[in-house]
């Protein structure tokens, strides 16, 4: 197998040759800092050849390279810590297995080289269950990493738990449906208890309505007191992640309303200066990237438009596109102000916690109307984490945290103390609503957060 040593330096010598078997924590290589030490390390190495029983030369500088669990993990290690080390205390690595079930498009995206050598490197392998063979005659695993729905799955889930009560399983069948659904995925973040460093901002999501037929989707007057105008976007009510769960209409009058097929969402649009906030959540981990959306729709404009506009999400681009720097300077996104940092912490923390999941992003937009007001518009669980700077080190952290932090439930959420005093959840208009939503108290340690 392939040895990867912490240290900078120059390979002196070989101790252990190729197909050559050595013990764990025994030295299989030498290291020296300067040209000046290879000669002395090819000494060593030949004296050890020729008599086995004695010991190399005391050397200060030298480096050994062992195959040791006290030094994996760590980037840097004191090399005086290293040398005169009992090599009799040496352990094996201990290694997880991380059993992923997913579609075949996610595993292409998804379980690339990068990510699996990396994982590897970190005494993590990533191995792929077969999903037309029953789960329980598969692994051991020490984790199951899934994005798959369906009765029969969540059973297999089920009975591997109840046979292997020490598997993670990420995440709960039941925490993942609840997005499943565009309208309960958005009654969570009504129900966020949560209180922000900053004073000014607010969050909600925009008005909007389930129809179930068509009558009722004709009929403007039947769509009850929501207070719907257009333009509004019309989704489908299922979000599974097909393909037809992501064919969205951006409707512009009533006519564009005749193409479309119930059940379905109407969601108000709200002119948003073209430009969303993507959040990924990894666990503690949260990082927040913006990307092109659909454009304003001002009232002279909209008095222009007829029907309705078709398009798969939101953010409609390409990857080239994305990484396109003219493409960046034409939409003027490096201008666009991101939302405070602590402020989308909070939210994705809250979040989680609501959901009880480990691995979704949510899509956020800003009103133009209310600078600081931000409304929610779509939660996804396992988004294309692939489109995510460095995703391979953030999963592989992930992986490592939940794996050797025995204390990690995945199956329970820390209570947080709350304090008496309540904040509002401002409306869509700008007033504040009628009901308090009581703040929780910051967790001594901030969890990670890149914006």
């Amino acid at each position: 197998m392939d040895v990867e040593t912490f240290y900078d330096g120059i390979l002196a010598a070989i101790v252990v040759g190729e197909g050559e078997v050595a013990p764990v924590g025994a030295p299989i290589g030498l290291l020296a800092e300067s040209q000046d030490e290879i000669a002395e390390a090819k000494a060593a190495t030949s004296s050890s050849h020729s008599a086995p029983s004695a010991p190399p030369p005391p050397s200060p500088r030298k480096i050994v390279v062992t195959l040791s669990q006290e030094a994996y993990g760590k980037d840097k290690i004191d090399i005086n810590s290293v040398v005169g080390r009992d090599r009799s205390m040496a352990e094996p690595m201990r290694r997880f297995g991380v059993g992923y079930a997913l579609a075949m498009k996610k595993q292409e995206s998804f379980i690339q080289a990068s990510l699996v050598n990396l994982a590897s490197e970190r005494g993590i392998d990533l191995i792929r269950i077969d999903t037309e063979k029953p789960l329980v005659d598969q692994g051991p695993f020490d984790c199951v990493l899934h994005k798959m729905s369906g009765e029969d799955w969540k059973n297999q889930l089920e009975e591997y738990s109840v046979k292997n009560p020490n598997v993670l399983i990420i995440d709960s069948p039941d925490a993942i449906e609840r997005l499943h659904n565009r309208i309960s995925m958005l009654e969570v973040v009504t129900e966020l208890d949560i209180q922000t460093q900053t004073e000014t901002e607010s969050f909600g999501i925009p008005k909007q309505i389930v129809i179930y037929d068509s009558v009722t989707l004709l009929d403007l007057n039947a769509w009850g007191g929501e207070g719907l105008k257009f333009p509004v976007i019309a989704k489908p009510l299922v979000a599974d992640g097909s393909a037809k769960s992501h064919k969205m209409s951006l409707v512009f009058n009533q006519d564009g309303l005749n193409k479309l097929k119930p059940p379905i969402v109407l969601q108000e649009f709200v002119n948003h200066g073209g430009v969303i906030f993507k959040v990924y959540v990894v666990g503690d981990y949260v990082k927040c990237v913006k990307r092109k959306s659909l454009p304003d729709v001002s009232e002279e404009k909209l008095r222009t438009l007829e029907g309705s506009l078709s398009f798969s999400q939101v953010s409609n681009l390409t990857t080239r596109e994305r990484n396109d720097d003219k493409y960046y300077k034409t939409m003027n996104l490096e201008d666009t102000e991101m939302p405070p940092q602590s402020f989308i912490a909070d939210i994705a923390r809250s979040l989680r916690r609501a959901t009880k999941l480990h691995l979704f992003n949510f899509d956020v937009i800003r009103d133009t109307r209310i600078w600081n007001r931000y409304l929610i518009i779509d939660i996804n669980y396992f988004p294309g984490y692939a489109k995510m700077p460095s995703y391979e080190t953030v999963l592989t952290d992930f992986f490592w945290d939940v794996l050797n932090k025995k204390e990690t439930d995945l199956g329970n959420v820390q209570v947080i103390s709350c304090e008496k005093e309540a904040r509002k959840l401002v409306g869509n208009n700008g007033c504040e609503g009628n009901d308090p939503v009581s703040p929780l108290s910051r967790e001594e340690t901030e969890n990670p957060i890149q914006v």
